[in-house]
């Protein structure tokens, strides 16, 4: 086994210098969102055309006032920096692999670490699994592009460990034994709930895989300048071997060590972007609020477009950049994000599983404290990386570099660091890429590990096996589920290439908050609920949040994509009209028009993955509705097919999830 692992870390470490060279300056991407279209895309904006007389006197008095060329936003890594200290830490943890090999012998080791970590270590790794791609790279980069509405999302993730604490981190610790399945199936008829729970939380678990990948293809094609298919591949191995081989004793260790470094990395960066302010908070927004390039930014976004052509604009495009409805541009869309974000946390089920992981429920209790102050730390720095990298680069340059705004971090770091010297620079950008790296690397660890645990053990172990399979057996079906669906989040990450990670996450919150949180809370509270009312809640639940994301603004619809591009260039063609545009900025602006134009020529008359024209619901996160769909599901369900073993039984599991007394019979530890 030892020699298999070496093995693994050698050809990884090889292809990554084969591949590995300076990153060439990206093309300006495509035009296209970067991130999902907006819930309400205007139409054309109702202005004027310019004639068409002003914009060709304009071409031709531009070249006369040559400004110099401005130069593209670039992110290049020293692979010579970089490749080492990639290296260090992905040996560092290969060991860690290595030595929790030796300790996983059965499914309890395998599963939850034998139940022998304790609470402070467990809130370590909490924060480690929480403290993702959609964290570090996603939250800063929507920051970075769309001010206050980027800052909500990590706003309802911080919130959301109340809920965990108040509501199930002790009960679930005292309930269940692996994972969601055996909370759910303890007084209702254990086959089909296992199998919907199983299905349930490998939906949640994909959608947040992706995001995780996605995050790595990035880091490793933009920085190192491998291919996206193959650092999506590297990624893939190394990831299944963490779980293979280590089970969750190695990805407990790992996320440990990945949060304290990704703690270090977020607080040097954040010191260095409050030290260009002065550490002083009003420099710092009164930076951001007259920022040019900041206040260009926002008067291209099609909600700008069309809160100033209906004459509604309340604040000047800097200080709009401060205010909410540049992303989420419907007051809904606020309240709905943050429900999924709150409550989903409840439903995630690689979150839940690392209650099992402690020996006590006093130490789970802990272990979500522990964690809270961690997240709630780390997102503040998140909130001064996102608004810095907006200042320090542009918005326009971040999304030069990468569409969905993912690398600003990176290139803040890179930004800041060379101001020191181009070493420090190269340092800086090095250590927090391979910080990240193994972010990621953690968190699909976990997830791996989840969805695996609920194919091996609820639908292998307990439908197909009926519970007769021995611990050798086990270890070997969760093992094999980890490789595969390791190799089916490898194949997803490939086609989801496009796509913000912090938003990819978020919609894995609404189906796990949707689906998982109203079975999870009535099983726990609610005497009367049964195997009817667990079946439905899942299903409608998970299927109503996904079903509404498909028809949502999430998707691509080109010809909103179009109509956008149009209001953005007449809009250009306007102030050239009225003799807005300075002489110095004329180039670039007819430029830009040029730009908008053949955006729209490529998008108009396209439809949507679903061959819509239009969304058919027009919020960006569906948890306003599914949430509720769910509940009602699940309470319909329960009182339409009554089951009165499930209500005998209740006294059991209340005295056993506020007590722990009888936990023995579910917990082998």
């Amino acid at each position: 086994m030892k020699r298999l692992l070496v093995a693994i870390g050698c050809v990884l470490s090889l292809s990554f210098a084969a591949y590995a060279e300076p990153a060439k300056a990206p093309a300006a991407p495509e035009a296209q969102p970067a991130v999902a279209a907006p819930a309400t895309a205007p139409a054309a904006a109702p202005v004027a055309a310019a004639p068409a007389s002003a914009v060709d006197a304009a071409k031709a008095a531009a070249p006369a006032a040559k400004p110099a060329e401005e130069k593209k936003a670039t992110l290049k890594a020293n692979p010579k920096v970089t490749i080492p200290i990639f290296l260090i830490i992905i040996g560092a943890t290969m060991a860690v692999v290595v030595w929790s090999a030796k300790q996983t012998k059965s499914a309890a080791d395998f599963y939850t670490a034998g139940g022998g970590i304790t609470g402070t270590q467990n809130g370590w790794a909490i924060a480690g699994d929480y403290m993702s791609a959609a964290s570090f790279l996603g939250i800063s980069g929507m920051i970075s592009l769309y001010g206050y509405d980027g800052f909500m999302y990590s706003v309802g993730w911080l919130v959301a460990y109340i809920t965990v604490l108040l509501i199930v981190a002790e009960p679930c610790r005292n309930a269940g034994k692996y994972t969601l399945g055996d909370i759910l199936s303890f007084r209702t008829s254990p086959k089909p709930v296992r199998a919907v729970a199983a299905i349930s939380t490998v939906s949640v678990s994909t959608f947040y895989l992706t995001a995780q990948m996605v995050g790595a293809g990035k880091l490793m094609q933009l920085l190192l300048g491998i291919d996206y298919k193959v650092a999506i591949i590297g990624v893939g191995i190394l990831m299944v071997g963490y779980v293979v081989f280590g089970g969750m004793t190695a990805t407990t260790w790992v996320q440990i060590i990945k949060a304290g470094l990704l703690m270090s990395g977020a607080a040097i960066l954040s010191i260095m972007v409050a030290i260009k302010s002065g550490f002083s908070p009003f420099q710092f927004f009164t930076d951001i609020a007259t920022n040019e390039k900041i206040i260009d930014h926002v008067k291209l976004l099609p909600i700008y477009l069309k809160e100033t052509a209906a004459g509604t604009a309340t604040a000047d495009a800097g200080q709009r950049f401060l205010e909410p409805g540049l992303f989420l541009t419907n007051p809904l869309d606020q309240i709905s994000l943050g429900m999924a974000l709150v409550l989903g946390t409840a439903g995630m089920p690689h979150i839940l599983m690392r209650f099992f992981t402690v020996p006590t429920a006093q130490a789970a209790r802990k272990s979500v404290i522990v964690a809270m102050f961690i997240i709630g730390s780390f997102y503040i720095l998140t909130t001064l990386l996102g608004f810095g990298a907006a200042i320090h680069l542009s918005p326009q340059g971040i999304k030069q570099v990468d569409a969905g705004g993912n690398m600003a971090a990176m290139m803040l770091a890179k930004t800041l660091g060379s101001e020191f010297s181009p070493f420090i620079g190269d340092l800086l950008l090095a250590f927090l890429c391979a910080v990240a790296f193994a972010t990621i690397l953690a968190v699909v660890s976990g997830l791996v590990l989840a969805a695996s645990a609920a194919i091996a053990h609820d639908i292998y172990v307990n439908v197909i096996k009926d519970g007769h399979a021995d611990q050798k057996e086990q270890v070997f079906a969760a093992r094999f589920t980890s490789f595969v669906v390791g190799a089916v989040g490898i194949i997803i990450g490939i086609a989801a290439e496009k796509q913000n990670v912090a938003h990819l996450v978020a919609l894995a919150f609404a189906v796990a908050s949707s689906g998982n949180l109203p079975v999870v809370v009535m099983s726990l509270f609610w005497k009367k609920f049964n195997t009817a009312g667990v079946v439905a809640g899942l299903v409608v639940g998970t299927i109503a949040s996904i079903g509404l994301v498909m028809v949502s603004p999430n998707m691509t619809y080109p010809d909103r994509v179009a109509d956008n591009a149009k209001a953005a260039y007449t809009k250009l063609e306007k102030e050239i009209a009225d003799g807005k545009i300075k002489p110095e900025a004329m180039e670039k602006t007819l430029k830009t028009i040029e730009s908008k134009k053949a955006e729209e020529a490529k998008n108009r008359g396209g439809k949507s993955m679903l061959g819509l024209s239009k969304p058919l619901f027009n919020l960006k996160n569906p948890g306003i509705l599914s949430i509720p769909l769910g509940f009602i599901a699940a309470i319909l369900a329960t009182l339409a097919f009554p089951c009165k073993r499930a209500e005998e039984m209740w006294d059991e599991i209340y005295v056993r999830q506020n007590t722990g007394l009888g936990m023995a019979k579910a917990i082998d530890h």
